[in-house]
């Protein structure tokens, strides 16, 4: 068994060199990155044994997904299939004011299909945590109705389940999302949003807390955890608030931190700490996220802990 299996779609991301338009490149960079499987790499990297649930064609390009993932300390329970192909996502940065962009290509990936009797569910039922995001359910009618049944098997086996509302507009709107998400979430132990989607997708106002209080009470969750940029993050867990700040870092690239910081928080409630602990880890893992090429935190627990040890974030207790 694992102690956290995750579920979702991982792609291979193409990248031009710093400074270079996507529409004049001659080479890209590629990585590998799925919001999902970066949480398990991250994971893995801090000492948890995680696995990764997923369907991928049987080529070169499947294989080398799993082999980034195996690499990484990360067991892929993957689905093999003849059909489909990988999907592929192109970010060019651009500093200010240009901005950055992401072009996605992942029409046809066979996960889209994927129903729950094609994946290793025993798998999921084995679990202490099982995760997924509102990517995985975007993707297709299909992978809604798998999406639910993988966590309701996780929760009726005794499972934590978590939840990353990660919603992205290329694939769906907020009233899209927000129906399809409060479906899912009775069988939601834990749950991460960014303020952002919390308002805009979920409908939810006020500050911070206000948001999490309001969450937990209508939805029953456990823990909720809201991410809120350079302004750190928030938990509410128990009736009571938790803060912590964000630790300062060079961002060579962006992309995976929140996807860091959810691993760093499981990671660490996983090892039984406290939430303001699995804070203060996640908070860590996502700052040495940004000082790492690639979506996924290769990072070590020793990097995390004198960062946490260190200080530099806000932790308050309400």
């Amino acid at each position: 068994m694992s102690e956290l299996v995750t579920f979702g779609e991982t792609m291979l991301r193409l990248t031009p060199p710093r400074g270079h338009r996507l529409s004049r490149v001659d080479r890209l960079d590629v990585h590998v990155g799925g919001a999902e499987s970066n949480v398990a790499v991250g994971a893995a990297n801090l000492g948890v044994d995680a696995a990764w649930l997923s369907v991928l064609p049987d080529s070169e390009l499947g294989e080398r997904i799993a082999y980034a993932l195996r690499g990484e300390g990360v067991e892929p329970l993957v689905t093999w299939t003849d059909d489909g192909r990988v999907g592929t996502y192109y970010f060019e940065r651009g500093g200010m004011p240009r901005g950055r962009d992401v072009v996605y290509d992942r029409e046809g990936a066979p996960i889209r299909a994927a129903r729950p009797e094609q994946v290793a569910v025993d798998r999921v039922r084995d679990a202490d945590v099982f995760f997924t995001t509102g990517i995985t359910p975007a993707l297709s009618d299909r992978l809604v109705e798998t999406t639910g049944s993988l966590l309701r098997t996780a929760s009726d086996a005794g499972a934590r389940t978590a939840f990353d509302v990660n919603y992205r507009e290329k694939l769906w709107t907020p009233a899209e999302a927000r129906e399809t998400l409060a479906d899912l979430f009775p069988a939601v132990d834990v749950l991460f949003a960014a303020e952002r989607d919390a308002r805009t997708v979920l409908g939810f106002d006020g500050d911070a807390e206000a948001m999490a209080s309001g969450l937990a009470a209508e939805f029953d969750f456990e823990t909720v955890v809201i991410t809120r940029g350079e302004k750190g993050a928030l938990a509410r867990h128990g009736g009571t608030t938790t803060e912590q700040g964000t630790f300062p870092a060079d961002t060579v690239d962006p992309l995976g931190s929140g996807d860091a910081f959810a691993s760093g928080f499981l990671a660490e409630r996983l090892d039984g700490a406290s939430i303001d602990e699995a804070l203060a880890y996640g908070a860590a893992t996502a700052a040495l996220k940004r000082t790492i090429e690639g979506d996924m935190a290769r990072v070590s627990a020793d990097e995390v802990r004198a960062i946490v040890e260190d200080g530099g974030g806000v932790d308050i207790e309400r």
